[in-house]
């Protein structure tokens, strides 16, 4: 703790007296955070759950000004409700951040809480129901689950149903486990034992464009953070609490052939002309070997090695590819004997769509002239994302193409044989903590006691892509992910859903967080 916020935490005592009830020294003589939060739950859980579905029903889309607008004020409110000293954020251009402080006398530790409030689009024709409609279901869809009502006031939760609505599991699921926990709190008289920092951003979906100049603007509010804890993601693929201590990178790009100028008659021009799909399939599958191993020069070779405690980490991992295939339908995967984990801590090169022509009833006799493939490349810990994106395009060119960004002028198509356009780009790198920090390991062992027991999986990476290169690289901070949501929450596609008993996780979990030891 700096000067400037000890001598903010001694004048904010009386206030947080007012906010939190009589104060004490850790919580000695007190009931315990988890029980008071626990308790809480268990005599409110149908209107934690009528509450956090009227968070879900607000529209959460970046480019929505006014529904992000809505959803910011809606939390800023609830958290100071809850005791919160919250205010918005704003630059011009940009998102607004919910921001939002307690100040514990005496605190000695920090935590900055990262959540983002905002969702991918949805397209409600391939909804089950209205995304922004929360739909509360028995069990999962895909097991047989039946719709009904939420709960009234003392009936008993079923852990097993699951709400469906956009934003369920990415990423309000932990907005709707903390506020419960604040409001206990608040209402009890229990005492968090660190400084909060609730950092709250709306376009992360959109690729967080604004939040290096946040971090920048508003340095003087986040200078005494400690550790930055990630509320997002899923837990592991067998249902046990996760914690990861990085994130992959990401860039990508889109690559358009080009065959005759404009579509012709494949009866008539049928192996005369180039067909812009079967180049395009050719490029792609020059890029990446049947095991997966992907086969553009030097993809792998910066790749920083992981250390002994991550490596110690990565085989006690458990080992459920077996179980994750039958419920994926995979007869194989890419890189076996390699387990996901293990493949996680690479870098990945991915179609994520491609498109031609047209198929199935719309399906004509025609040549396109075009065929358009999005990649998206995942990046590890020592990959840059310029590089990167540099190693494909070489790879194209040894190809015989000539990259162009824009479409080809009629010179230019009569000058050069294979022609692809290569668009987009951007992205960031990846981001990664040492295991072996004390700061960090006292978060694990919060979760360890939310779970009930050591069943709680420590991963020195995950899959999912955030820019918190901007907290270790640009802050000099450590970064933790603390992810609740269930693992087949189907984040960013349609149904999206939370499972119940993973709420109540969150809320569990966040009490121990909130109460930790020696902060």
């Amino acid at each position: 703790m700096s000067v400037s916020r000890s001598s903010l935490a001694s004048i904010l005592a009386l206030s947080l007296a007012h906010s939190f009830g009589p104060l004490a020294a850790g919580l000695a003589g007190q009931e315990s955070g988890s029980d008071v939060a626990r308790a809480f739950r268990d005599a409110n859980g149908a209107r934690i759950l009528s509450d956090y579905a009227q968070l879900l029903s607000i529209p959460n889309v970046a480019s929505d000004s006014a529904g992000i607008w809505k959803n910011a004020e809606f939390i800023r409110d609830r958290l100071g409700e809850r005791g919160v000293d919250s205010r918005l954020l704003t630059l011009q251009g940009a998102n607004p951040i919910v921001y939002g402080e307690i100040m514990v006398p005496g605190a000695t530790r920090t935590l900055g809480l990262y959540v983002h409030y905002d969702g991918q689009p949805a397209d409600p024709t391939n909804w089950t129901h209205d995304p922004w409609t929360p739909t509360l279901y028995t069990k999962s869809m895909e097991i047989g689950g039946e719709p009904r009502p939420f709960p009234e006031a003392g009936e008993a939760i079923d852990p097993e149903w699951r709400i469906y609505a956009r934003a369920a599991g990415d990423d309000k699921a932990p907005i709707g486990a903390m506020l419960p926990v604040l409001e206990a709190f608040h209402t009890s008289g229990v005492t968090p034992t660190s400084n909060l920092i609730f950092f709250f951003e709306g376009e992360e979906e959109a690729g967080s464009t604004n939040l290096g100049r946040y971090l920048e603007s508003y340095g003087d509010l986040i200078e005494d953070i400690d550790v930055w804890l990630l509320f997002d993601g899923p837990v592991h693929q067998s249902g046990r609490p996760l914690l990861s201590f990085g994130v992959r990178g990401v860039t990508g790009m889109e690559i358009t052939v080009y065959g005759p100028i404009r579509g012709l008659h494949s009866g008539h021009y049928g192996n005369w002309a180039p067909v812009p799909g079967q180049m395009l399939a050719n490029l792609l599958a020059s890029m990446k070997a049947d095991d997966g191993k992907v086969l553009i020069e030097g993809f792998y070779d910066t790749v920083e090695p992981l250390g002994a405690m991550e490596l110690d980490a990565l085989q006690k991992l458990p080992k459920y590819d077996a179980e994750l295939k039958r419920e994926l339908g995979l007869a194989r995967t890419e890189g076996e004997p390699q387990t996901l984990p293990e493949r996680l801590q690479l870098p990945s090169l991915t179609v994520r769509g491609l498109s031609s022509g047209n198929t199935g009833a719309l399906a004509r006799n025609v040549i396109p002239s075009t065929a358009t493939a999005a990649l998206g490349v995942r990046l590890v810990k020592g990959n840059d994302p310029a590089h990167m994106r540099s190693l494909v395009e070489a790879h194209i060119r040894k190809q015989g193409y000539h990259i162009v960004r824009e479409d080809p002028d009629m010179e230019t198509r009569l000058a050069h044989p294979k022609i692809a356009k290569v668009s987009g780009g951007g992205g960031y790198p990846a981001a990664r903590s040492p295991m072996d920090l004390p700061i960090l390991q006292e978060v694990v062992e919060a979760a360890r006691r939310a779970a009930g027991n050591d069943d709680v999986v420590l991963s020195p990476g995950s899959g999912g892509s955030l820019p918190l290169y901007l907290f270790t690289d640009m802050l000099q901070k450590p970064i933790l992910m603390v992810p609740i949501a269930n693992h087949d929450d189907l984040q960013h596609a349609p149904d999206e859903n939370l499972r119940i008993w993973n709420l109540w996780y969150g809320i569990d979990f966040y009490a121990q967080l909130f109460t930790m030891p020696g902060g």
